[in-house]
């Protein structure tokens, strides 16, 4: 029997879907039961509670969502995985508050689910699932942020990751300051073979030349001034585990052959040993910088990129997932209001409109750090824009205060904003672009009619802002 799931209970109303889902879990093993709504589903949970279910979210008669909020009502440590051909971020949020093991989009490869269930058996014990909109990790790893996001390049860089997470295979990620380098570092870990060893990161820019060595490699007692015990260095505390190097590019050149070593031969000399220490380690490293340029320019080995190089990760920058930005706005203002017991608020539309509109030159970090200020500083029912910018001025009250701007100018203050007409015509854009130009589901993912959504592009192409 594959993991520790015996039984899966398939809902959807879609029979071509059932029957494939029932086709290719029981031939890994499982035994699955079928359900074509909603209703249907709640019956057969009360009667045998199967250890995993996954359903669809838009049914008749009791949608997904739904049908989550009563699963987890009955046994809130039940695994749910929900699918989906209708995403919208609403629908993620909801998911995602209400515990869902994953969040798969249709059409998907077979092989999605199955690793999806897969990891569902493998975080059934003891405790219940901690999700993300996109992905799900285990409970037990709760303190690290997850991965959240819809966005098709991040979630096929997810599943790749997943895809060699437990091979020996280096990882390079790459990526801007704050695309969450270190969290897909954790996905690689936790989704591998050694989720149960350690994982140990080491920032290689955070540490002075001599110190780096030290605490890569290790030394004995002796083996420098200061030196009066032997200490292991991070490939050794990683042993059986994953070692992140962070910042990989900071790493000096005489250091960096050492490196290449300890990488090809698996096996460390610490500073002042007398021989070698074998070390079974899967490394991932992770750089902002462009380290073919390095190598261009003699600051960075030819070969040590290779080594490394041998599956890179690029991670897009926000600006690159502006689909995600309020998936991931929800996410850190719910996170930040319950740390600080503060009301959960929304975004007012102007604070929606620069949301949609910033750059975000330091991407999902930057993003946290603006709302856990918002949280922290709004005394309004709403997060207006001077909550998270402080060039933005909140309006003067009194009668000083002025009449409304115009729709350029955000409350009393020049606001750099795009026209809200544009922003309108990228995310239809957008959507159209998410769903490879089905209207109906980029309708639907909009929530928008059809007709609406033609007229819209009718318009644009009269305008000549659209080819």
């Amino acid at each position: 029997m594959a993991g520790n799931v015996h039984t899966i209970l398939v809902v959807d109303d879609e029979q071509n879907m059932r029957v494939a889902l029932f086709e290719a879990l029981s031939r890994n093993g499982y035994e699955v039961t079928v359900a074509e709504n909603g209703r249907m589903a709640l019956d057969m949970v009360r009667k045998k509670a199967p250890d995993l279910v996954i359903a669809d979210i838009k049914m008749p008669e009791m949608g997904g969502i739904e049908l989550l909020e009563r699963l987890k009502a009955i046994n809130p440590d039940l695994p749910v995985i929900i699918i989906t051909g209708y995403a919208t971020v609403d629908t993620a949020v909801a998911a995602m508050k209400l515990g869902v093991f994953d969040y798969i989009l249709k059409p998907f490869p077979v092989e999605v689910i199955e690793e999806a269930v897969n990891r569902a058996a493998l975080s059934l014990a003891p405790a219940t699932a901690m999700v993300t909109a996109a992905r799900g990790q285990g409970e037990k790893r709760c303190q690290h942020r997850p991965i959240i996001g819809m966005d098709p390049k991040l979630l096929r860089l997810m599943e790749k990751a997943r895809a060699v997470a437990s091979s020996k295979a280096t990882v390079l990620i790459l990526g801007e300051s704050g695309t969450g380098k270190e969290v897909f570092a954790r996905l690689l870990h936790e989704a591998s073979d050694r989720r149960n060893g350690p994982f140990v990161a080491l920032n290689c820019a955070a540490l002075p030349e001599g110190l780096l060595e030290s605490e890569l490699f290790g030394h004995e007692k002796g083996a420098f001034t200061g030196a009066v015990a032997a200490k292991k260095g991070k490939f050794e505390l990683a042993e059986g585990g994953t070692l992140l190097l962070d910042e990989i590019g900071e790493v000096p050149l005489h250091l960096q052959a050492k490196l290449l070593r300890v990488l090809q031969e698996e096996e460390v000399d610490r500073l002042g040993g007398r021989a070698p220490v074998r070390t079974d380690v899967h490394v991932v490293a992770t750089t902002n910088r462009d380290l073919e340029e390095a190598v261009r320019g003699g600051t960075f080995r030819q070969d040590l990129f290779y080594r490394l190089n041998v599956v890179p990760l690029r991670l897009p920058p926000l600006r690159e997932r502006r689909g995600d930005i309020f998936l991931l706005a929800e996410y850190f203002l719910e996170k930040y209001a319950t740390l600080y017991a503060k009301p959960a608020k929304p975004l007012a539309n102007p604070a929606r409109q620069r949301f949609l509109a910033h750059s975000w030159p330091g991407n999902v970090r930057e993003m946290e750090n603006l709302v856990e200020r918002a949280v922290l500083l709004s005394s309004g029912s709403q997060l207006e824009c001077w909550d998270f910018w402080e060039e933005e001025e909140p309006p003067v009250v009194g009668p000083e205060a002025v009449s409304p701007p115009t729709s350029a100018v955000v409350a009393g203050v020049a606001s750099p904003t795009m026209p809200l007409r544009e922003v309108e015509r990228q995310m239809i854009l957008q959507a159209l672009q998410k769903t490879d130009n089905n209207r109906t589901h980029a309708a639907e993912l909009l929530g928008i009619s059809v007709r609406t959504l033609r007229n819209k592009l009718h318009e644009y192409r009269s305008q000549g802002t659209l080819e």
